[in-house]
């Protein structure tokens, strides 16, 4: 026997707002290409990123990130920025991916993308060549500063 507990609130007040509803988001424009292994966390980020205002495009791991990187520069078509899971099983990772992207342009815009917190690229990411970092599971209010800030950083020197 399976029980289900639902805990509803014991009053009709509207509750108070919290630090992220009132820091709020940050609307961008631009073209964003996304790279993870699962299927799922693409389309998260992909629906937060249409939310926020940007066009995406994404795939599964680095040789597809580099293959795409390539074929659009230089074009209307060319990223903005691009957002790289660190951990690629089976594939190539962010920090083997952002190497060879960086030898294709070296002013490329990267935020690097993981779950795990402890790992040092996340606490040295400019010394990996990473603009940004955004942490999983993604909230909007993160990734919408992330991405305003990574793509509005030459803009405010």
């Amino acid at each position: 026997m399976t029980v289900f507990r639902i805990y509803l609130p014991a009053t009709e007040e509207v509750p108070v707002k919290t630090a992220d509803t009132e820091i709020g988001i940050i609307k961008g424009e631009g073209r964003i290409l996304v790279m993870d292994d699962e299927e799922i966390l693409r389309k998260v980020a992909e629906r937060m990123l249409h939310e926020l205002g940007y066009e995406v495009t994404c795939v599964g791991d680095g040789a597809e990130v580099l293959e795409m990187y390539e074929k659009t520069k230089g074009s209307e078509q060319a990223f903005d920025a691009v957002i790289m899971d660190l951990t690629i099983p089976g594939g190539m990772g962010g920090k083997e991916t952002i190497k060879k992207l960086l030898k294709i342009d070296p002013k490329a815009i990267v935020v690097v993308s993981s779950g795990y917190s402890n790992d040092p690229i996340i606490s040295s990411y400019e010394k990996y060549g990473f603009k940004g970092v955004v942490t999983k599971p993604y909230r909007i209010e993160q990734l919408s500063w992330v991405m305003w800030e990574v793509l509005n950083a030459d803009k405010e020197n």
